[in-house]
């Protein structure tokens, strides 16, 4: 079972760019996906999440309006679209899969995989 994220790089401020998280291994239609960025530095934080079925989305307020979470069942792919990136964004990116919405959101309970993480660097 396998979560690979990519999709990272370097960008100028203002710029875009498009994570993705490609599972394998098993089907992942039934889990809740999502996204954590850790800057150096700094303890893995909760930037995105949809709902199993991608009907619900959540944000973090610090990307609300900018990132855009969404999902291909068929593809067993999670991808984040980060527009209007600001160096404050600078951080690795995992990728995440849960039974729940709430273990994404809260961490009230153990994340059931992790992918290996992107990195995106966000110039001035």
């Amino acid at each position: 079972v396998q979560l690979q994220a990519s999709g990272g790089g370097l960008v100028q401020a203002g710029g875009s760019l498009r994570l993705s998280c490609a599972a394998s291994g098993r089907t992942f239609s039934s889990y809740a996906m999502g996204w954590f960025g850790q800057a150096p530095g700094k303890e893995r934080e909760f930037v995105a999440a949809i709902s199993w079925d991608g009907g619900s989305t959540y944000y973090a307020d610090s990307v609300k309006g900018r990132f855009t979470i969404s999902r291909d069942r068929a593809k067993n792919t999670v991808y984040l679209q980060m527009n209007r990136l600001k160096p404050e964004d600078t951080a690795v990116y995992y990728c995440a899969a849960a039974t729940t919405v709430s273990t994404l959101l809260h961490r009230d309970s153990p994340i059931d995989y992790w992918g290996q993480g992107t990195l995106v660097t966000v110039s001035s």
